[in-house]
């Protein structure tokens, strides 16, 4: 009993400490990214939406600035067909998520988060374009709008304004008021909230966040050091590096989870040493955080949705195991 008690106090203690360490960086940062999000939100949706043959790489490119819900934005976009399945491919694959954050309050340097961020972006520009040019080979690529289907599917009321959205799909973004536009661009009401409180709205929104963020990191770091308690730091070490091959496919199965605290617990298990680079690799490719569960709601044709999550984890699993075979550590 004595030495359960002893393994709490120090798994609470030192748990406790290394969350009340990282609250200012992971604030700082948060603030900074609903400053972006508020003042280039819009921008930059519109940005991939015209990108046409483009998309992949502006997805790419876009997709790795840490922007709340972006991911989110273009599953709700590819289901309307906006869009093309590259596209989201890339976005999924370069976002980040809550990678960046936990990096940079973890202190990690500065190129060394540079060189994981950019590898993400050129897996997500290259797979976005093989999935398109596979597409326009098997004849699939140029499919009709559904935004209509997309609002009968929310159930929204939709009336005569919707054909002409159907036609003219530029009007759904234009006209925010529009009953499409509130279907198919949800993340309108999100910006508009920022504007009507502004400062105010951007610094209540970044502490709310960062309290989300460090209760998943308590609670994650009190797990980690009670394991690595129990098990031993060399012991756990040794099971996670005696199978490299396999700790890709757990690690990117743990990016699959539709919440920011897959990608915390691939980011923490890194920085602490306990998670090969390959591993994490993987795992932070398919980690698109509430994408996937914007996409099974919005996107009713689910043995698309299953094909979408089976490929975004097959290509997670296929660059850990080239960077584990090309010996990559970032």
């Amino acid at each position: 009993m004595d030495g359960f008690l002893h393994i709490t106090e120090h798994v609470l203690s030192h748990a406790i400490a290394d969350t009340l360490y990282l609250v200012p960086f992971l604030y700082l940062t948060y603030l900074m990214m609903e400053w972006l999000e508020h003042k280039t939100g819009t921008k930059t949706q519109d940005a991939v939406r015209r990108a046409g043959a483009a998309g992949p790489a502006i997805g790419a490119l876009l997709g790795v600035v840490p922007q709340c819900g972006f991911s989110a934005v273009s599953a709700t976009l590819y289901a309307g067909r906006v869009i093309t399945l590259g596209t989201l491919f890339a976005v999924f694959l370069s976002t980040s998520d809550e990678m960046l954050p936990i990096f940079l309050a973890e202190q990690v340097p500065l190129e060394q988060i540079a060189s994981i961020m950019g590898a993400k972006v050129v897996v997500g520009m290259l797979m976005g374009f093989l999935v398109d040019a596979g597409m326009r080979l098997a004849r699939r690529y140029h499919q009709a709008y559904r935004i209509h289907e997309l609002c009968e599917h929310d159930q929204c009321g939709c009336g005569p304004e919707c054909d002409t959205c159907e036609k003219d799909p530029e009007l759904v973004y234009e006209h925010a008021e529009d009953c499409c536009a509130g279907c198919t661009h949800e993340h309108h009401a999100h910006e508009h909230a920022h504007d009507d409180h502004g400062w105010k709205g951007i610094l209540l929104s970044a502490l709310k966040h960062t309290v989300q963020v460090m209760v998943f990191i308590f609670l994650i770091t009190v797990a980690l050091d009670a394991v690595i308690e129990v098990v031993g730091e060399d012991a756990l070490g040794d099971i996670l590096t005696s199978n490299s091959v396999l700790s890709i496919f757990g690690s990117a199965l743990i990016g699959l989870i539709p919440n920011c605290a897959a990608s915390i617990v691939i980011a923490d298990l890194y920085v602490e040493g306990i998670l090969g680079a390959p591993a994490m690799f993987a795992g932070l490719l398919v980690s698109a955080g509430v994408g996937l569960l914007v996409l099974v709601r919005t996107n009713r044709h689910w043995r698309q949705n299953v094909a979408i999550i089976g490929g975004l984890y097959a290509m997670g699993v296929a660059w850990g195991l080239i960077a584990l075979a090309l010996g990559i550590t970032f």
